[in-house]
C-alpha cells in the first residue's frame, strides 16, 4: 500500500473573513505547514505586472504562473506570513488592494488556476497542513479531512480591513473598502472556474462580533483539536 497522505485542514472564506490569521494560528498551534493559496493569485498579478503581462493576456498569464519561485516564511504571531518571490520579500506589495483586485481577475481564469493547482497540492507535506483560500476545501484538497468555511458580514469584513490599511497608512474610505469587498464578492460566487462557496462537508464559521480568540476556538474545535 501506498503511504497515507499528509492530513489537510482546509480555510475556505471570502476576503476579510480572518482566514489569514486563523490559518497561522491553526499552523503553529499544530506546528504545520502553512498554504496561502490567495497568495499565489496575487503572486501571479504581480509577477505578470512587473514582467509586462496583460491581465488579459491568458497564454502569457500561465507561463507566469507555471514559473512562480516562491517560499512562505513563518513569522511571529500576528503578523501575516512572509511571502518571497525569487528570493525577494513581496509581503507588502501583494498585499495592496490594487493586487488583491487584480489577483481576482487573474483567478477567473481556469488556464490559471490549472497551472497552480498541483504548486498548492506541492505544499501538503507531514506532519500536516493549513490550506487558506477560496476553493481549498471544494477543488484543491476535496479529500481534506477538516474543511473549514469561515464567513463574516460585508461590513464587518470591510471593517477589519479598514483597519488594517489605516494601521498600514493607506489612505482610504469605508465605503470604498465595502464597495471593492462587495464587487470581490459577486466576482468570486460568481464565476465560473471553481466559484466561492462551502464545500457539500464543510463546518461553516461566521466570525461576525467574535474575537479572533474565540474563531480560533471554534476553528480547533472543529479540527478535533480542542
Amino acid at each position: 500500500m501506498g503511504e497515507q497522505p499528509a492530513v489537510v485542514i482546509t480555510v475556505d472564506g471570502p476576503g476579510g473573513s480572518g482566514k489569514g490569521t486563523i490559518t497561522q494560528m491553526l499552523a503553529r498551534k499544530l506546528g504545520w505547514h502553512l498554504l496561502d493559496s490567495g497568495a499565489l493569485y496575487r503572486l501571479t498579478a504581480l509577477a505578470a505586472e512587473r514582467q509586462g503581462v496583460a491581465l488579459d493576456n491568458e497564454p502569457a498569464l500561465v507561463a507566469v504562473a507555471a514559473s512562480l519561485d516562491v517560499t512562505f516564511e513563518p513569522t511571529p504571531p500576528g503578523e501575516s506570513a512572509k511571502v518571497l518571490l525569487a528570493g525577494e520579500d513581496v509581503s507588502a506589495a501583494i498585499r495592496t488592494e490594487q493586487c488583491g483586485s487584480n489577483a481576482s481577475k487573474v483567478a477567473v481564469m481556469q488556464s490559471v488556476r490549472d497551472a497552480l493547482l498541483q504548486r498548492q497540492r506541492d505544499f501538503r507535506k507531514a506532519p500536516g497542513l493549513v490550506a487558506d483560500g477560496r476553493d481549498m476545501g471544494t477543488v484543491v484538497f476535496p479529500d481534506a479531512p477538516v474543511k473549514i468555511f469561515l464567513t463574516a458580514s460585508a461590513e464587518e469584513r470591510a471593517q477589519r480591513r479598514f483597519s488594517q490599511l489605516l494601521q498600514a497608512g493607506v489612505d482610504v474610505s469605508i465605503a470604498n473598502v465595502l464597495d471593492e469587498i462587495r464587487v470581490r464578492d459577486e466576482r468570486d460566487m460568481n464565476r465560473s472556474a471553481a466559484p466561492l462557496k462551502p464545500a457539500d462537508d464543510a463546518q461553516v464559521i461566521d466570525s461576525t462580533g467574535l474575537s479572533i480568540e474565540e474563531v480560533l476556538g471554534r476553528c480547533m474545535a472543529a479540527a478535533g483539536q480542542t
